[in-house]
């Protein structure tokens, strides 16, 4: 199995320098499943884009602190990259900005969270199994930091889960869409390491309630196989 990974993450800080990129944590997070799967980065938060998708068994989106709103020349490139993969019956998994980016290609809505910024160990209450997802358990657990999130699905789309501060947390369109609001590649470390960069940002409250959070386990290595499964019931059209 081949995926292309288009990494999304325009954070170029200290803090990001002294972390690994997001295409190596997602190859850790699928390779924790599938060890002999291959992954191809491409930043197309650079402007580096695949010339052609073809020879790929699907395609991962991953999260950034970017806006899919912000109108940018690389978002608005990505947008189109993804209607033409969906036209073109490739399977894709959106992670956070992933998320947020395939519901507004294909013509759902992004907006702000009301609740400001979630973040930490998020629970989510799973309320739609696709047969890739049947292990998710009910109370379904994963590391978040968004600001923003889908106000509307796109048509067909159907909500898997939700959270107490979103009402669409992941959403599935038959078997080639597949989506999070949230980070299954982040590790503890990483989050804890990244709450502690955002202290500042954050009110008292909600720091003091993310610390707190992630005394949790994350569901992650469960929702890793839910991915896995998820490209390998979709072939290639």
């Amino acid at each position: 199995m081949h995926l292309a990974v288009l990494m999304t993450n325009t954070d170029e800080s200290a803090f990001s320098r002294r972390h690994p990129k997001d295409g190596e944590k997602f190859a850790d997070l699928i390779h924790r499943v599938r060890p002999d799967w291959q992954l191809t980065v491409y930043p197309v938060k650079d402007g580096v884009f695949p010339e052609d998708l073809t020879g790929y068994d699907g395609v991962i989106i991953t999260g950034s602190p970017a806006s899919v709103n912000s109108g940018a020349d690389w978002v608005a490139r990505l947008l189109d990259l993804i209607r033409q993969t969906a036209n073109d019956g490739l399977a894709m998994f959106g992670a956070c900005f992933g998320h947020q980016a395939i519901a507004k290609a294909l013509g759902g809505r992004v907006g702000a969270n009301p609740c400001g910024l979630a973040h930490g160990l998020s629970h989510n209450t799973v309320t739609h199994r696709p047969g890739w997802a049947k292990d998710l358990p009910a109370d379904l657990r994963l590391y978040a930091s968004h600001k923003e999130h889908v106000t509307a699905l796109p048509d067909g789309a159907r909500v898997i889960c939700a959270s107490d501060t979103s009402p669409v947390t992941g959403f599935a369109t038959g078997t080639r869409i597949y989506t999070t609001q949230h980070h299954p590649e982040m590790s503890r470390e990483f989050i804890a390491a990244l709450t502690e960069e955002m202290a500042p940002e954050m009110t008292p409250q909600n720091l003091a309630q993310a610390r707190a959070s992630l005394t949790e386990p994350a569901d992650s290595d469960i929702f890793a196989e839910t991915v896995a499964r998820f490209f390998e019931q979709a072939p290639p059209p």
